[in-house]
């Protein structure tokens, strides 16, 4: 896919977006309508929680604002990875559209807005969870953040920004259905981190998570059970008994997926003991596929499938 595949229009505030990169503002972001299906794109925008970023809404085919339909929300991290190589960070996009459309046309799923939130130069520690990381010992979390330079999890107010400035926007602007039942998350490696953890900390907002390659380890160095084990003791405290969200994971065996099965399996075991079973819950081993957007792009029409039928 090029760059020419969407009509990009600019927001009338671009100028000095690069200076508002990183500041916070409560200037509402403008809207664009563009052609069908489109893409529109919100340049740098504004929080009071978190650096400004872009976020890019895909409105599927036949939305138009004028009739009576509503739309379900899909919620995806790394936002620049999901419907234009030309913005991936590395070559390489998920596709998207491309799967939505071929799952629409199917009548696997229904018609569905999608809020690609482009990360930042803090992403690892937006995506850490925060209250698990209570959990664990003072030299891990200097381990980790000695490693990728940072100070402190800034995830509680990556969530805020996404539950209290982001979805409000979205559903003030668009057509969507805002319930929980039809709300739901989505990312890969550290970005399913996020989204369990977004789900677990508001059942009221997100009725599913997709973790595509969950990145258990949170470290790119080690290779321990220690976050996981923070984790498991969280999840056991959160995951909801009654109502239960739907919760999809997978992990591949090469590259940084290799690392990933021994704490996967230790969530399943727990999943399993909280009653959750396949209509709930799914956990997918894709043997041979590595840890990249090429992987997710060959089967993120499953996870798709699951959330959103």
């Amino acid at each position: 896919m090029n760059a020419g595949k969407h009509l990009v229009l600019v927001s009338a505030w671009l100028v000095g977006a690069v200076l508002a990169l990183f500041s916070c503002t409560s200037a509402k972001p403008s809207v664009q309508q563009l052609g069908q299906p489109n893409l529109q794109k919100h340049i740098a925008f504004p929080s009071r929680y978190v650096p400004s970023r872009q976020v890019d809404v895909w409105l599927p085919p036949g939305y138009d604002p004028r009739n009576g339909q509503r739309y379900q929300v899909l919620y995806m991290h790394d936002g620049q990875n999901l419907f234009d190589a030309a913005s991936a960070g590395y070559g390489v996009e998920w596709g998207i559209d491309e799967a939505l459309i071929s799952l629409f046309a199917s009548g696997e799923v229904a018609p569905t807005i999608v809020v690609g939130i482009w990360n930042t130069p803090g992403r690892f520690m937006e995506y850490a969870p925060d209250k698990p990381l209570a959990y664990t010992p003072d030299t891990f979390k200097v381990s980790r953040q000695e490693e990728f330079q940072l100070k402190e999890s800034q995830s509680d107010e990556y969530l805020r920004f996404v539950v209290e400035e982001l979805k409000p926007f979205i559903d003030s602007t668009y057509r969507t259905r805002t319930q929980p039942k039809h709300t739901f998350i989505m990312g890969s490696s550290m970005g399913g981190l996020i989204s369990l953890y977004a789900l677990l900390e508001y059942p009221e907002v997100f009725g599913g998570a997709a973790c595509v390659s969950t990145h258990w380890p949170l470290s790119l160095r080690h290779n321990d059970q220690v976050f996981t084990s923070a984790m498991l003791q969280y999840m056991d405290e959160k995951l909801p008994l009654k109502n239960k969200p739907k919760i999809y994971f997978d992990y591949g065996t090469a590259t940084l997926d290799a690392l990933y099965e021994p704490s996967q399996m230790r969530v399943d075991a727990l999943m399993r003991r909280k009653g959750y079973n396949d209509e709930n819950w799914i956990t997918r081993k894709f043997p041979g596929a590595e840890h990249n957007e090429k992987a997710w792009q060959q089967r993120v029409a499953i996870p798709l499938s699951f959330l959103l039928n």
